[in-house]
């Protein structure tokens, strides 16, 4: 499975860096404190681009390098944006050797996008993930919060069009009130 970086813009708000720089403000007097400084960038802006942690290079004075080290070598953090809509395919040994590999390649035919992407519109994005404790119900992905288990690669778009339906419905419903 490779695994690609996305092109999707970077969006951040003058109010997020404000509330960044300030939180780095205290912070940066504790030693070691770039672990601290990138949990609380990702917090504010929900992943870690470049862009971010510029400002934080920039306001700890360590270099851009020993902070993409550390995001790079934990898996807490995140370097691309999750979609409205995150698809996680379990590629744990149950859901692999029942073909979860399959699963997740037609997510990404019909998204669009690389395992670790997210569509540029940010409504979609996908990531493999290691057991999720239903075995069981091999192979499993998560939408978010909700599991499906049992799946096929002829089962994804199914599940892709379950909730863009939700949103067209709810668009229904806001037009009609």
């Amino acid at each position: 499975m490779k695994v690609e970086k996305t092109t999707v813009p970077f969006n951040g708000t003058p109010e997020q860096e404000k509330e960044l720089r300030q939180k780095l403000q205290e912070i940066k007097k504790i030693d070691g404190c770039e672990m601290i400084a990138l949990q609380q960038a990702q917090e504010i802006y929900g992943y870690l681009p470049i862009e971010v942690q510029k400002i934080i290079a920039e306001e700890l004075n360590v270099s851009l390098e020993k902070l993409y080290g550390v995001t790079t070598f934990y898996a807490q953090f995140k370097l691309n944006p999750k979609g409205r809509r995150h698809v996680s395919v379990c590629l744990g040994t149950a859901c692999y050797v029942k073909g979860s590999q399959a699963v997740i390649d037609k997510f990404s035919e019909l998204l669009g996008i690389p395992v670790g992407g997210c569509t540029a519109d940010r409504e979609w994005s996908l990531e493999a993930c290691r057991c999720i404790g239903c075995c069981g119900l091999a192979p499993v992905a998560t939408v978010n919060d909700e599991v499906f288990g049992n799946l096929t690669e002829d089962k994804v778009e199914g599940i892709i069009k379950k909730f863009e339906g939700i949103d067209e419905a709810i668009e229904e419903v806001t037009k009609e009130n």
